[in-house]
């Protein structure tokens, strides 16, 4: 269970997450992260957010966010907001550390979304950002902060979701595992 002042780190990227408040402390309203990340390159898919909007504040470092279409960086001291139903990316390519505020409104599962990624990653569980397109398809179908991947046309991925998510559920893919947050989904 996500805890303001709760560190994620992966030990494989060295990629750290602090949750500054999380939605229990925000009455939904909010989740609010202070991320670190080594990595380089995009950490997920092209993606959109159906229910709600992400503002990203560099603290250090450059960022680069795929929007709608277009690239561009941000940096330090610079921020953003994302209204929901946008495609986006976020990502960084720099050899050094970028820092960086993450606040997502209304919190929804976002902040066991997050825990569940860094335990994924953290088990070998993706690789250069994907998860695997089952998983995705699993995640998209069961999580309250529903997404849609911004490549696919959302009938395939509605098609896709309700077919193949279940079955894999079946399988033991869950959208949020117990193992990384202490609940399921």
């Amino acid at each position: 269970m996500p805890i303001k002042g709760q560190i994620l780190r992966n030990p494989i990227s060295g990629d750290t997450y602090e949750f500054l408040e999380t939605a229990q402390d925000s009455n939904g309203e909010r989740v609010s992260i202070k991320a670190i990340v080594i990595s380089r390159g995009k950490l997920l898919p092209n993606h959109f957010h159906v229910f709600q909007d992400e503002t990203f504040e560099v603290l250090s470092g450059t960022m680069t966010f795929w929007l709608d279409g277009k690239t561009f960086t941000l940096s330090e001291g610079e921020k953003i907001t994302i209204p929901k139903n946008t495609p986006h990316n976020h990502y960084h390519v720099d050899d050094f550390a970028i820092s960086y505020l993450y606040t997502v409104t209304p919190a929804l599962d976002f902040d066991y979304f997050i825990e569940n990624l860094v335990g994924l990653a953290a088990d070998g569980k993706s690789k250069k950002g994907s998860y695997g397109f089952i998983q995705e398809l699993v995640s998209m179908k069961y999580l309250e902060g529903k997404f849609y991947l911004a490549d696919i046309p959302i009938w395939l991925q509605n098609l896709l979701t309700n077919t193949i998510a279940p079955i894999a559920r079946y399988f033991g893919y869950r959208a949020i595992y117990k193992k990384y947050t202490g609940i399921e989904k």
